[in-house]
């Protein structure tokens, strides 16, 4: 079975639209078509970005612990990340950290800027929401 971390952006963007690729990829998870995997850190992160006041008026405190509680509970949950520096930006090499201590196949993020540009990283390929539909053979 194919082992993904779904970048925050992709996590909170399942969360504002149902009829969203995000959301398709999330719904993946929750059929068992692949194991997710995160990290305290993501969670954490996750947490501070969906008490936002700019999401607060989209996604409501109930669906925000819903996420948070169902990632710690059902997703494979790594530690002891390993120190990476592939990008500026200290919160994408703890994503990529934790997809390197998770052994995961993918990386999936919509970060154009930081992350989509590296391609594959220590085995982790970084591919778009669309990208890794089109793997499931979900999206074309």
């Amino acid at each position: 079975m194919q082992r993904i971390v779904l970048d925050t952006n992709v996590l909170v963007s399942s969360l504002l639209n149902k009829q969203s690729l995000p959301y398709l990829l999330y719904r993946a998870w929750d059929e068992g078509k692949y194991t997710l995997v995160t990290s305290p850190e993501q969670l954490e992160e996750l947490e501070r970005v969906l008490c936002y006041p700019k999401l607060k008026k989209y996604i409501n405190d109930s669906q925000a612990t819903i996420l948070v509680t169902g990632l710690w509970n059902h997703a494979e949950v790594v530690s002891e990340l390993p120190d990476v520096e592939y990008s500026n930006d200290p919160t994408d090499n703890r994503i990529i950290a934790t997809a390197i201590a998770g052994k995961s196949t993918y990386l999936v993020t919509g970060d154009k800027r930081d992350l989509l540009h590296l391609v594959i990283v220590e085995g982790v390929k970084i591919v778009t929401v669309r990208q890794m539909l089109t793997i499931f053979g979900v999206a074309e």
